[in-house]
């Protein structure tokens, strides 16, 4: 038997107060029963976006949200500015081309954090930039962009920060008012531990002054249209009716267990333990100076064949991380420690790769990599 371990950044592993509350009968989703779940599930999804903007539930991935944030706020032939520093940003600019922006890219050496003066830079090159799109963290680099003070680059200008979340919200506090970004998205697969197919959206007062104005076309993703049925306590077309009842929970979840402050503490932890665990069986680290707290992506020996290492860790192991994207094909491993994870998890995932590293040749010192995470892991525990 081979139990199995899901440590990739996503889809994340789902906790059992939210499957259960999945598993219950369905809902019609135009009953007042489900409009209770609805309208309490988007308030309180504000509290995890820091809004007091309304957040709006929509039946998609997270892409879909990335897509609705292009068209909602911005029109045929306005040019913006994509910062690339990874797959999910290159979707940014893939987004906004295939809807006739003018596109910029700020490019980005893989493994590197965007630097605010170089944003300011193309800003005061491209005054006529209506927005800047980037991703808080990006997932295929493993990189944390440094999003409070780019906001402040923005947040007083006509251009729109537009933010894609998906490995950053409920990950780090990035309180989406007070930092000044204008339009966050995130989706159900990462840190808010449900399955694939929900994704949350907030537009700043801004954005949706924008949105009064853009042309874009839109049918299914039109947000002033879903804000009106939000106010009624229910969605434009039919929701993710089981996404939304296993929200719930995880809402619960995290209130129960200490609240956001105690999700970005652990986050915080776990990443921090994963790294020291990774260095110490003497890995590199992709995103050196400026790592996720989601996901931890290293530097494979040469010696190692890429290609095969992800597929040893899952079949002889059992343990699922994630390879490389892009140029980074065969050249990296991530491991998720996001959203229902935990000290254990980390161990897993230190033993597991020194187990397959020694399996593939490479010589490390047996219990180094869960020792170190050890060490970092106990304050976990602090006054427990």
């Amino acid at each position: 038997m081979l139990k199995r371990y899901l440590l990739a950044p996503g889809p994340t592993p789902v906790p059992p107060e939210a499957l259960l509350a999945m598993a219950a009968p369905i809902m019609h989703h135009r009953t007042p029963e489900f409009s209770a779940v609805f309208r309490r599930v988007a308030d309180r999804a504000r509290g995890l976006f820091a809004t007091e903007q309304p957040v709006l539930l929509l039946a998609s991935t997270g892409t879909g949200a990335m897509e609705a944030a292009v068209t909602n706020t911005l029109s045929r032939g306005d040019r913006v500015l994509v910062v690339e520093a990874g797959k999910f940003g290159e979707r940014w600019g893939e987004i906004c081309a295939s809807y006739g922006l003018e596109v910029t890219a700020i490019k980005v050496e893989w493994g590197q954090a965007v630097a605010p003066e170089t944003v300011a830079a193309e800003l005061a090159k491209h005054p006529d930039t209506k927005a800047l799109l980037i991703q808080g963290s990006e997932t295929s680099t493993t990189v944390l962009h440094p999003i409070a003070e780019i906001a402040r680059l923005t947040r007083e200008t006509d251009c729109l920060l537009i933010v894609d979340g998906i490995t950053s919200v409920g990950v780090v506090d990035i309180p989406m008012d007070a930092t000044g970004i204008d339009v966050l998205v995130t989706g159900s697969q990462k840190a808010i531990m449900l399955p694939p197919g929900l994704a949350l959206i907030a537009l700043s007062e801004k954005a949706w002054r924008a949105n009064r104005s853009a042309t874009l076309p839109r049918y299914y993703f039109d947000l002033a249209k879903e804000r009106k049925s939000l106010e009624k306590d229910t969605s434009a077309y039919t929701p993710a009716v089981s996404l939304i009842v296993g929200l719930d929970a995880v809402f619960d979840l995290i209130e129960s267990t200490g609240g956001l402050a105690e999700v970005y503490r652990r986050h915080a932890i776990l990443a921090e333990a994963t790294r020291a665990g990774a260095r110490a069986l003497g890995m590199r680290l992709l995103a050196s100076d400026s790592p996720s707290p989601a996901v931890t992506g290293v530097w494979l020996p040469d010696s190692v064949d890429g290609a095969e290492f992800p597929k040893l860790l899952r079949n002889v192991f059992g343990v699922q991380v994630a390879g490389g994207q892009g140029h980074l094909k065969g050249k990296i491993i991530r491991i998720g420690h996001i959203g229902y994870s935990d000290a254990f998890d980390v161990i897993v995932a230190m033993s597991a790769l020194e187990m397959a590293l020694r399996k593939s040749g490479v010589e490390v010192q047996a219990g180094a990599g869960t020792s170190a995470a050890q060490n970092v892991l106990m304050r976990l525990y602090d006054g427990a």
